[in-house]
């Protein structure tokens, strides 16, 4: 079995770019953490790594990312969670940085979540796991 690379892509900031990239989410805060002032009914993804496994014989990192997805209501967080999903399911195939995209699966989602922090919120959780060919 091979070493870990010293240092994992930054998967986060990999996926967060894809997100904001994906005219689907124009208007929606994309960020690893929420924005000052956040309450929890403005549409916002937070996307989070949350695990994973370094496959060492093939070089792939398995990074399982979380989206926290909110909206005004539970409609409009919905429509956000499947938009966020589908564009990240969409990167299959395709190199991300130095990092190739070798495979894609949905692990779970869109699961609707109350959010014990922000009384008002309208929460989906999803959970993807990325298999990125580390280089």
């Amino acid at each position: 079995m091979t070493t870990p690379p010293s240092a994992f892509p930054d998967v986060e900031k990999l996926v967060v770019d894809v997100l904001k990239a994906d005219p689907a989410l124009a208007g929606v805060t994309i960020a690893v953490q929420a924005p000052s002032g956040f309450d929890g009914t403005q549409k916002a993804v937070l996307v989070n790594r949350r695990g994973g496994a370094w496959i060492g014989d093939l070089h792939v990192d398995k990074p399982l990312i979380e989206f926290e997805v909110y909206g005004p209501t539970k409609t409009e967080a919905h429509v956000i969670a499947n938009a966020a999903r589908r564009a990240l399911l969409a990167t299959i195939g395709k190199q991300l940085g130095v990092n190739y995209v070798s495979d894609v699966e949905e692990q779970d989602g869109p699961r609707w979540l109350p959010d014990y922090l922000y009384r008002g919120a309208h929460r989906y959780l999803c959970v993807i796991q990325l298999s990125l060919d580390v280089a």
